[in-house]
């Protein structure tokens, strides 16, 4: 079995071979593993396709390549969006549109290209290679951060756009209609290219829930969501939808079921009860990630995070489950990620046979 098809079992809710296993940090945080990348090197089953920053964007990428080893400005994908969205959270809590007050004004605002083809070159060949080595191919639209939620509250300024979807409905629709529409016109790239997975992403949660009610949750958002994957699984029936965010989501679940979703990340175990998930929704929905607290990644031994694998792979394997850290790796030593990844193939085979 090759690990496309691991990855298509698992995430289908059924028994693979072994447990697929992937990571999650900035590459820059381990320079040790240069010039391959992360799933080259672990020899991880998922690898993952995006679109390309604009041309314009050049000058800007060659300064943060040029900063200092030991200075740590975070992820570089990440930090050439906010560029191009003109968002700059160091200059205070507002964002390039807090100064617009009705949705006539935000309809005279011009959204960043996004869906220029130069973006996007390549990407079909890309997930074409990948597939030849039997690899499982995950698909990301370009966003803010976060394709709707966190993409307009940023725009906005977050205390605006909680008014907007009070005061200001009308705003906050239009505002995410467009959103929505660069969504859609991004994805459907993503599943006509032919990824597996396409990685959808909105952090609309912290430790203790939703960051809204969940009332306004299915008022803006469900039904955006619901149509982003229709659509592109009328390209690509075959495709599975991935869905992340922060936090404890678990309000939310049973509508991401409903909405179309297969496969939810990262069940951080600070904060959601993954185990409770499993038992409740485990033939329609898979976990993606629910390995380890950002305190056991940063601070704990090898031998703590090969006792954490351990644990979620006997509480929540074998089928459904991709194993990954629940935190970016950005500050956990080396050694720790080399125990995960370890543990993971020695466990993983042995409760997947």
């Amino acid at each position: 079995m090759n690990a496309r098809e691991r990855v298509r079992l698992a995430l289908t809710c059924q028994r693979p071979d072994r447990i697929p296993i992937a990571l999650a940090f900035w590459e820059e945080s381990f320079p040790a593993i240069a010039p391959q990348t992360p799933g080259d090197f672990f020899d991880l089953d998922v690898r993952f396709v995006q679109f390309k920053p604009p041309a314009e964007q050049s000058d800007f990428l060659s300064y943060l390549r040029s900063l200092p080893p030991d200075v740590h400005v975070g992820d570089m994908a990440q930090l050439a969006t906010y560029h191009e969205w003109d968002y700059h959270p160091e200059r205070g809590p507002d964002g390039p549109l807090s100064d617009l007050h009705t949705a006539d004004a935000l309809a005279r605002y011009v959204f960043p290209d996004l869906t220029h083809p130069d973006r996007y070159a390549g990407l079909a060949e890309q997930t074409e290679s990948y597939h030849r080595r039997g690899l499982a191919v995950a698909g990301s639209p370009p966003h803010l951060g976060g394709e709707l939620y966190e993409t307009a509250y940023r725009l906005r300024g977050f205390q605006n756009f909680m008014a907007d979807l009070v005061l200001h409905k009308p705003l906050a629709r239009y505002l995410l209609d467009q959103l929505t529409t660069l969504l859609i016109h991004n994805a459907l790239i993503l599943a006509r290219a032919g990824v597996d997975i396409l990685l959808l992403d909105d952090d609309v949660a912290m430790p203790t829930g939703l960051t809204i009610g969940l009332h306004t949750w299915r008022e803006f958002f469900k039904s955006r969501l619901t149509d982003v994957i229709r659509l592109a699984r009328q390209v690509n029936p075959e495709l599975l939808i991935f869905y992340h965010s922060d936090g404890d989501f678990a309000a939310i679940v049973p509508d991401l079921i409903e909405a179309g979703v297969n496969v939810i990340n990262p069940l951080q175990p600070d904060c959601m009860d993954a185990l409770a998930i499993k038992r409740q929704f485990g033939d329609r929905l898979a976990l993606w990630g629910t390995v380890g607290s950002a305190g056991l990644w940063d601070g704990g031994r090898p031998a703590d995070i090969r006792a954490e694998v351990k644990l979620r792979i006997e509480t929540l394997g074998p089928e459904g489950l991709l194993l990954c850290p629940a935190y970016d790796l950005d500050f956990a030593p080396f050694e720790n990620v080399v125990a995960f990844v370890e543990a993971a193939r020695e466990s993983g085979a042995g409760h997947a046979c």
